[in-house]
């Protein structure tokens, strides 16, 4: 174990480096960008390693796997991010853990999450539009995000429903569309959007992008919150 905490010890300090890098370039303080960990296909030992590192923010995008690591890890002081595509029939289990759902693409997702939350009993739950900028392609639709002509719609939605906290925006960069190969400008673009929600929405000021290949793109275009994996985490097992 030993050995795992040293090599997790190295990779935290690596990419610590970056994102410092990354905003004295982008003129921006450190403490503006929060570090969330995705901790998807690793086990709950790792977590727990994270956490003594210091880490506060993880991220998982199943379910099926993201439960039960939050039952085993329900003693740590962690935030908990749920960011893959969320089915409503998921919705239930994922508020037993989550503090923040960056994946709000539809409406019907905003009425299952608002009736659970007000059926938990919790105060609220923080949520980010994910914004699809894969443009008119068939990978859109797979990949999960609202069209960004539909954002201010979706975060109307979210302000207004009972139990939800609209917190911002999130995106992926993408694969294909008119931004494929150019993270900057694909982020750039989500900056665009995040700002026009902050006008409507002031207090929706977190801008969730960038992972392990381009956090730095994300944070020269204002990220708020990157998403990092394999860089600390190291290579993923395949999923089963």
């Amino acid at each position: 174990m030993t050995a795992r905490v040293e090599e997790l010890r190295a990779n935290l300090t690596a990419v610590e480096q970056r994102i410092a890098a990354a905003c004295a370039a982008a003129g921006r303080p450190r403490a503006d960008v929060t570090l969330i960990v995705v901790t998807k296909t690793y086990p709950a030992s790792d977590t727990r390693l994270l956490s003594g590192l210091g880490v506060t923010d993880v991220a998982e995008n199943r379910d099926q796997d993201a439960a039960p690591k939050a039952a085993e890890c329900a003693d740590l002081t962690l935030r908990w991010h749920f960011v893959g595509q969320l089915q409503t029939n998921k919705v239930r289990s994922v508020l037993r853990y989550a503090d923040c759902v960056h994946s709000v693409d539809r409406l019907r997702l905003v009425t299952a999450l608002s009736n659970e939350v007000r059926k938990s009993g919790r105060r609220d739950l923080g949520c980010l539009i994910q914004v699809g900028l894969e443009g008119d392609t068939p990978e859109a639709q797979a990949r999960g995000g609202v069209a960004p002509a539909r954002v201010e719609e979706l975060a109307e939605a979210v302000s207004s429903a009972p139990g939800l906290r609209l917190d911002g925006v999130m995106a992926v960069a993408p694969l294909v569309g008119p931004y494929a190969g150019d993270p900057r400008a694909a982020f750039d673009r989500l900056a665009e959007i995040a700002s026009a929600v902050r006008k409507a929405h002031p207090a929706a000021t977190m801008v969730s992008a960038g992972m392990s290949g381009d956090l730095e793109e994300a944070i020269a275009a204002g990220a708020t919150h990157v998403r990092v994996g394999t860089a600390v985490l190291g290579a993923r097992p395949p999923l089963r």
